[in-house]
């Protein structure tokens, strides 16, 4: 089929091939991915059914990891294989299985099956992440099936955060996905996936309750849906045009819509190019404007030269791609349909021509010949609407004349008369008929060097000399002989032809080094821009490259508290007078240009132009220098807006940052005053309401109740007390946290004697439980704050109570780790489930265990991190690796002036 469609006369791209040919010739293993929009879609399943395929064609086939979350099916596909032992690696006093890179490297199979790509190995592991281990099988030859959830993919994760209010910690890079030999896209409807999530396929009945309340609802499942099916596409798309390119395949193959929209200096360009972003939006297409340079545009005037930018920037604006292509054919739709077909472009759309039909005849009409080459690729001719222009140009421009150098002009007749030097010299050898060889050597000399005005001097001065010291009769301008006039005729039209052409061609070759030297300034400031991360660098970098490249002072402006106010310049400025501040008011409420040289508020000192993206306006810049008249050339007013359209966006990037921080701060706020309602309206209330009942109780039937019952109502007013005030000494505590006014007051203090002293004050509420103390017995003094610490272990004591069942035991564990003190609090509950353990020290967060709980205000893991940081400690929450249970650790460190005691025992 590629054979078939190949066009003899098209190269392939060069790049496609050195792609191709890496590919071909690597060592390396080959990446398939399986992708789903979803847990729970079948990824596993699907890469195991192909495991088993592969392995009955007689391919070695091992399982690295594969997670099966205890579904049936999963795991009877999984038996079927060579599964490799996982590694046990202790972490944290638990022990963690993890994939045996090693163990799978040394096995050296031809395919691995490695499930969760994305996953985040336990510390200890070699790489931290296991699309690492991944790579590193692949660069030991052993090929690899993966699968990953679209949610993963790191530039997918605001858009899956914005749609399911989830952030995805685990990010795999799209390098990874993009190097991928195969993508394989398992799809499932979201109401089978629902189905599948109620029958208990995908989680266990709790956790799949609550994924069906938040994550798994059916207007998430279809976002994501269509997320995985999007970039799914993308990437097939992009294996199919490096094919297309690879093997000079002429397209277009219309896998997908791609259009073109050609653009000159016509003022009809302008609604091409609205044209075809409308036309882009109703079939959900990418579409490029593209302009073919060739020598005409060496002679465009200074305002098609403004349009045709204009023209660009307008479809970048409208969320297109601008290109200039150079010519590389004699014709200008050879060149087009030459980047249509390697660019799969099934759609190129043009204006209609508006030349006389002699002019088609003479010139040749570039629609006519892109019509008849075009091939399978559809043209859309549009007359176009003429865009009306403005009367005159809103910012005057200096003119590019340079001034008269003598220079050139007498190294032209130097050089001249050095060539009729040598022209006498070899006269007597060679004859007539090869001295003008030497004037037409010195006018190609003087042309490519000083240009075409010299070179027709040059031209000028070599016929008469020619004529003069070479024609007979010589010495004079007469010419007897009419053959000689002939000669004299073509050797002057020569000389002015050759210098002709060798003065365009410099003037190109000056033109392409000018448009290489601005190019790579322009490319090196948007990599330094994409680097930077604060406003003031941006604003910065912006200004000190504009006055760079210009050789300008520069100064920006943005809205600040709704007042325009300069924020950067270079050189540094941070004042300016009456008449440029309302000119840059102007300009900015306007969004036209004013100031200096423009046609609103001339008498300023400074041209200032608009900053704007495709959201609107970002800011002002302005310049200025101490030349009088217009600042700019035509050229430079083009480099300053290319220059002012990416700071603009460089801005406006920082600047969404900003506003996202703004808002997850202000969703965090509301978050926390949430909570904290509920709390003040439950958790508080709720002990209020205990001792306002015993009490009533104890008014009003106070001569009817026993003293026991008394005792009883009394001990719950006093226990409902102080469950009450420790929810509010919790609320103090965290506000005090927050703002810094906790300093601890730390001392040396034996571990026991605090630890004791926090068992006997919370004895009430281990009055329940069992409890289980082993201390080392050789532990070092520690710097702590006593009441403070004591507060920490009470608070965690509690919580221990709280979660696991009655007549269960409460552990307490230290020993000594290095420059460490370790304790370990452990209880005998249900554990904290896997995917809450990063949230438990998150402030009014509670893990959902039901109505047997004791309600609290969810801050007592929080206020005792906080505490035990201000002590420079660490705590961690986790679960136990012997029995189901809880385990939070603290880590002290050991005083520096109890270590030499330590090592002299």
């Amino acid at each position: 089929m590629a054979s078939q469609r190949r066009d003899p006369d098209q190269r392939p791209s060069p790049e496609a091939l050195l792609e191709a040919a890496r590919r071909e010739d690597s060592p390396a293993g080959k990446l398939k991915i399986f992708v789903g929009a979803a847990p729970g879609v079948g990824k596993t399943y699907e890469m195991l059914s192909s495991a088993h395929a592969r392995m009955k064609a007689g391919v070695d086939v091992v399982v690295g990891f594969v997670e099966t979350h205890g579904r049936i099916e999963t795991e009877a596909l999984v038996r079927g294989l060579e599964v490799i032992p996982r590694k046990r690696i202790t972490y944290k006093d638990q022990v963690v299985e993890e994939m045996d890179l090693d163990a799978v490297i040394a096995r050296r199979p031809k395919l691995a099956i490695v499930d969760e790509l994305a996953h985040t190995n336990v510390a200890g592991s070699r790489h931290p992440k296991r699309y690492l281990d991944v790579e590193e099988l692949l660069s030991h030859g052993i090929d690899v099936y993966t699968a990953v959830n679209v949610q993963h993919i790191e530039s997918l994760n605001d858009v899956v955060a914005q749609i399911t209010h989830v952030r995805v910690r685990e990010t795999v890079p799209d390098s990874i996905f993009d190097r991928a030999d195969a993508i394989e896209l398992i799809d499932l409807t979201p109401d089978d996936l629902i189905q599948r999530l109620k029958e208990g396929k995908v989680y266990v009945p709790k956790q799949a309750e609550r994924a069906l309340e938040h994550y798994f609802s059916p207007g998430n499942l279809t976002a994501l849906r269509e997320l995985a099916l999007r970039r799914t596409a993308e990437r097939v798309d992009e294996q199919l045009l490096t094919h297309m390119q690879a093997n000079a395949i002429a397209g277009p193959w219309a896998a997908g819509e791609r259009i073109l929209v050609c653009v000159s200096e016509d003022p009809r360009a302008a609604s091409l190019v609205r044209y075809t972003k409308r036309l882009a939006d109703r079939v959900h297409a990418p579409w490029t404007a593209v302009t073919i340079e060739t020598r005409r545009n060496l002679q465009l005037s200074d305002k098609q030269r403004d349009r045709l930018a204009d023209t660009l920037r307008l479809a970048e604006t409208l969320g297109g791609e601008a290109l200039t292509i150079p010519g590389a054919g004699r014709r200008i739709a050879d060149d087009l349909i030459s980047f249509a077909q390697a660019n799969n472009v099934t759609q190129i759309i043009i204006g209609k021509s508006s030349r006389s039909r002699l002019f088609e005849i003479v010139r040749g009409s570039v629609v006519h010949d892109l019509v008849r080459r075009a091939g399978n690729i559809s043209i859309h001719v549009i007359a176009g609407d003429e865009t009306p222009e403005p009367t005159g140009p809103s910012v005057q421009t200096r003119a590019r004349s340079e001034p008269l150098q003598p220079k050139p002009y007498l190294m032209a007749l130097l050089i001249t008369a050095v060539g009729l030097g040598l022209a006498e010299l070899i006269q007597p050898f060679f004859g007539i008929e090869n001295v003008d060889l030497v004037f037409l050597t010195a006018v190609v000399g003087v042309a490519a060097r000083y240009g075409l005005w010299p070179s027709l001097l040059a031209s000028l001065m070599a016929s008469l000399c020619y004529n003069f010291f070479f024609l007979p009769p010589i010495y004079t301008f007469t010419i007897t002989d009419p053959t000689n006039v002939a000669a004299f005729f073509f050797f002057m039209l020569i000389a002015l032809l050759v210098s002709n052409v060798a003065a365009r061609v410099r003037v190109q070759a000056d033109s392409a080094t000018q448009r290489i030297r601005t190019t790579e300034q322009l490319y090196a400031f948007s990599r330094k821009l994409a680097g930077t991360a604060t406003l003031d660098d941006v604003l910065w970098a912006t200004a000190y490259q504009a006055a760079l490249m210009l050789k300008v002072r520069v100064v920006l402006l943005l809205p600040l508290d709704g007042k325009l106010t300069v924020m950067t310049g270079y050189p540094p400025e941070d004042q300016l007078d009456d008449a440029d501040l309302a000119a840059a008011s102007w300009a900015w409420s306007n969004d036209r240009a004013a100031g200096r040289g423009s046609d609103t508020l001339p008498g300023a000192k400074r041209l200032f132009l608009p900053m704007r993206t495709g959201r609107g306006l970002i800011g002002v810049i302005g310049i200025d220098d101490d030349r009088s008249g217009p600042l700019l050339t035509p050229d430079q007013r083009r480099l300053l807006d290319a220059l002012v359209d990416q700071g603009a966006l460089a801005i406006e990037r920082v600047l969404l940052v900003e506003d996202m921080d703004k808002v997850k701060r202000s969703m965090e706020q509301d978050r926390l005053r949430s909570a904290l309602l509920t709390s003040i309206s439950h958790d508080l209330k709720t002990p209020l309401a205990s001792v306002l009942g015993a009490a009533s109780t104890m008014r009003d039937l106070a001569t009817r109740l026993s003293d026991k019952e008394k005792l009883d109502l009394l001990a719950t007013v006093i226990d409902e007390s102080e469950r009450l005030n420790r929810f509010i000494a919790n609320l103090l505590d965290m506000t005090k946290l927050e703002s810094g006014a906790i300093k601890p007051n730390t001392a040396l203090h034996d571990l026991g004697e605090i630890v004791g002293s926090a068992l006997r004050r919370a004895s009430k509420i281990l009055s329940g439980h069992r409890i289980a103390l082993d201390l080392a017995a050789d532990l070092p003094m520690l710097e702590l704050d006593a009441v403070l610490f004591e507060q920490v272990l009470f608070n965690l004591l509690d919580n221990a109570a709280k979660y696991a069942p009655a007549e269960t035991t409460i552990a307490l564990r230290s020993r000594r780790d290095g420059s460490w003190v370790v304790l370990d609090i452990t209880d005998e509950g249900d554990g904290i489930p896997p995917d809450e353990v990063e949230h438990v020290f998150d402030k009014f967060y509670r893990v959902q265990k039901g109505d047997q709980v004791r309600p609290g205000t969810g801050l007592g893991l929080a206020i005792s991190r906080g505490f035990v940081e201000a002590m420079h400690g660490r705590m961690t929450a986790g679960n136990r690796a012997d029995r189901s249970g809880a385990v939070l650790t603290i880590r002290l460190p050991v005083p520096a002036q109890a270590r030499p005691l330590d090592t002299a025992a």
